[in-house]
Formats: structure tokens, C-alpha cells, sequence
């Protein structure tokens, strides 16, 4: 089973009903996120805790967990954004096959080490 990471902005998208992307388009896939997202989610969101949906889709996905080491290796890059080195990084230590966002800075990359970074309307 590949997988998938999913970067904030495509989180965001699936639970503010942004680009049509279900859920259940990542069924097939072990999927993870990094918890700066959930945070990303709350905080442009305006939400508040508890959250059930919320709670409820991060019992499907793994987070990875956000330490020292990957502050470290954001703070030197690939990008000038600190949040997508986080997200890069992140994937990159649960050894996922891709990296799911719509940000086009990302796209272009098209890799990041062995993990491909495409739209959620390239995932099969």
C-alpha cells in the first residue's frame, strides 16, 4: 500500500469543502500528515475544541511526529518557507511515496528526495 502525504492546504480543502476532494480518495492509502497541519487547520479555520470532524478524520491518518530533528533540517531548506520544509521533511521521515498539495512552488519541485509531489487530481 503506498503512502501518502497530505500537505496542510489539502487538508484544509477536504474539511472546508474547498475542491471537491473527498476523504475517501485516500482510502486506499496509508496516509499522514504532520500535527503543524492539524494546528494550520484550527487556526485558519477559526475552530475550536472539540472538533469531532476533525478528530474524527485524524483517526485515519498518521501523524508525524514534529521533532527536533525535522526543525532542524526545515530551518536549512529545500524552500524559503519554513511550514512547507516542515511538511517536506516530514514525509520524507515516514518514507512516504507522495506528497499531496496544491501550493505550485511545491508542485514544481515534482520530488523531494524518493517522495513524488503531486495535485490531489493526479492521485489515482
Amino acid at each position: 500500500m503506498a503512502k501518502v502525504f497530505l500537505d496542510a492546504n489539502i487538508l484544509i480543502d477536504i474539511l472546508e469543502n474547498r475542491k471537491n476532494i473527498p476523504v475517501t480518495k485516500f482510502d486506499n492509502y496509508e496516509t499522514y500528515t504532520s500535527p503543524l497541519s492539524t494546528h494550520i487547520l484550527f487556526y485558519v479555520g477559526k475552530k475550536k475544541v472539540p472538533f469531532p470532524l476533525i478528530s474524527e478524520m485524524l483517526l485515519d491518518i498518521n501523524l508525524v511526529n514534529f521533532s527536533h530533528s525535522i526543525t532542524k533540517k526545515a530551518l536549512a531548506g529545500p524552500s524559503e518557507d519554513f511550514e512547507d520544509n516542515v511538511q517536506l521533511h516530514s514525509a520524507a521521515k515516514s518514507e512516504c511515496d507522495l506528497f499531496i498539495t496544491s501550493d505550485k512552488i511545491l508542485l514544481a519541485m515534482k520530488f523531494f528526495g524518493k517522495t513524488q509531489i503531486i495535485s490531489p487530481e493526479n492521485l489515482e
